[in-house]
């Protein structure tokens, strides 16, 4: 599940551990978005403990928290703020589905 993103490897499970570790984060999926410019960007999908909190500010918090936590090329380029993330039954993530629907939206 690497993501290839302007020449770097990274680890989606390494940017989630980061993200997590956010006070306001109650869990979230990293996925490889498509992007006219790098090819892709690394995305965030995140469920917050209180909806309510979801803003502009909240989302550079988040990506400076990455930038400190995991490093600075790692951080996710866009936030999105869901309700939940698509899961198995048995409780697992699945990025295959937020890949899709991030090609979907950009039209690819």
């Amino acid at each position: 599940d690497l993501i290839m993103a302007s020449g770097y490897r990274i680890s989606p499970f390494e940017v989630e551990s980061a993200i997590i570790s956010h006070p306001d984060v109650l869990e979230c999926a990293v996925a490889a978005s498509p992007d006219s410019i790098r090819g892709v960007i690394v995305k965030a999908f995140v469920v917050l403990h209180d909806k309510n909190k979801a803003s502009d500010e909240l989302v550079k918090n988040i990506q400076e928290h990455a930038k400190k936590v995991a490093a600075p090329y790692k951080y996710p380029r866009e936030i999105e703020f869901v309700e939940e993330l698509p899961k198995t039954q048995s409780g697992k993530i699945k990025r295959k589905v937020l890949r899709e629907l991030e090609k979907e939206k950009k039209g690819i």
